[in-house]
């Protein structure tokens, strides 16, 4: 399923580029645009849903494709044994900004936890 109007489904068909790090079959992982440290990638699952909570129920299986593909990119991108951040936004006020679900993989410095 897609959502014609979803920015994410659109890089997915793509019909807006992107600058991909890996894919497969389920899963699509590219850098983020405005990153928020040194390795910002986002990992999409290619079928829609709104966020990680709502998929969690609906799709585990493709959740776990996620959260495993983001591992693969954390030891593509040289941050696993440094350390990494994986964040999920939930809903408007988590500060979710495309309301498809997608695992931020952070790295390359230390990161603080401040929100």
């Amino acid at each position: 399923m897609t959502d014609a109007d979803c920015l994410f489904c659109k890089i997915v068909a793509g019909e807006i580029p992107n600058d991909t790090v890996t894919e497969t079959e389920d899963v699509l992982a590219f850098r983020d645009i405005s990153p928020k440290a040194p390795v910002h990638v986002l990992v999409v699952p290619k079928q829609h849903s709104t966020h990680a909570g709502e998929m969690a129920g609906s799709e585990p299986e493709l959740l776990a494709e996620v959260m495993r593909v983001g591992a693969d990119v954390a030891r593509s991108e040289g941050v696993a044994e440094s350390g990494y951040r994986f964040v999920f936004n939930c809903g408007g006020d988590s500060g979710q900004e495309v309301f498809h679900t997608h695992l931020h993989v952070l790295g390359g410095r230390p990161l603080s936890m401040a929100v």
